[in-house]
């Protein structure tokens, strides 16, 4: 009898423990904002109480000699130190225990990496300029933000992995989060050597101006594309999606319900699902709010 009420014991703590390690990995949502002026504030945005994790798009020049730009659309102008006051609605953002990180790239940026140590000196910039370094010209002001993601669209056979094992070097002092933002067809044509470095904590595909890949009438190309995806070595995997048709022209927008009827529960019984990303909080007029209690 003891030595089965010692098992009782043990296999009821094994479940808290199982228990405790999937609410610290708990489904959420991502959302990029800084790209239109009608979105709101980045404060108001984590007042919602929807997402989870905040992209600020982008840092869309950098590279190969380039002074970095920030480019925040109409929110700010970092040229003249204008943006240095977000960075009381970052720290806003994480004292409800959203993480903010910084979006590098973007569909129309003009970035590249010229060599390994072109990768360093970018890193080193990132971390002086927005993470926990130091610098006199910190765009976003004091504000330490929790990482980094990576949404690069162009400059295949670039060195991006040694830009993410440069980043990552710098979490001997303080976490830095690495985010991929990849196009759904497996394996990304610019970031499959960085995601193979296994240093990506979030890895959220984009299913959608992808024909071969997204939802089109119903999910079977998605799905198969979503078990390649949770093949990568990644903490966990989100699904990409636009947050209204207009924020997709190419296609890959699935209505709330089919998501929650035909989506989520294939991929949620996977054990890297991290809930879904968005694209953007300006076509975001409801959709996060239908999906979040699901997600």
């Amino acid at each position: 009898m003891a030595a089965q009420k010692q098992a009782s014991i043990c296999l009821l703590f094994s479940l808290l423990i199982i228990s405790l390690y999937k609410s610290s990995q708990a489904a959420g949502i991502a959302i990029y904002w800084g790209q239109r002026t009608d979105e709101g504030t980045l404060a108001d945005t984590c007042a919602t109480g929807n997402y989870q994790y905040v992209n600020i798009a982008f840092l869309s020049t950098f590279g190969n000699g380039q002074t970095p730009v920030l480019n925040l659309a109409g929110h700010c102008n970092p040229s003249a130190n204008g943006c240095a006051g977000q960075s009381t609605d970052i720290k806003a953002c994480q004292a409800r225990g959203i993480k903010v990180l910084l979006s590098i790239g973007g569909s129309s940026g003009s970035y590249s990496l010229s060599s390994a140590d072109d990768a360093k000196q970018v890193a080193n910039y990132l971390w002086n300029n927005f993470l926990g370094g130091q610098s006199n010209s910190r765009p976003l002001g004091d504000a330490v933000l929790d990482g980094i993601d990576f949404d690069i669209e162009a400059g295949s056979g670039q060195p991006w992995d040694e830009l993410a094992r440069s980043l990552n070097g710098f979490s001997q002092q303080k976490k830095v989060y690495l985010a991929a933002a990849p196009q759904c067809p497996f394996p990304d044509a610019h970031l499959d050597t960085a995601i193979k470095t296994g240093l990506f904590d979030y890895v959220w595909v984009q299913f959608y101006n992808n024909a071969q890949c997204q939802y089109a009438d119903n999910a079977n190309n998605l799905l198969s594309a979503w078990n390649q995806w949770t093949t990568v070595q990644a903490s966990q995997v989100f699904l990409g999606l636009p947050a209204a048709p207009e924020a997709a022209p190419s296609g890959g927008f699935v209505t709330a319900d089919v998501l929650k009827s035909q989506v989520l529960p294939s991929i949620k019984s996977s054990a890297k699902y991290g809930g879904i990303m968005l694209w953007n909080k300006a076509f975001d007029s409801g959709y996060s709010s239908a999906i979040k209690d699901s997600v």
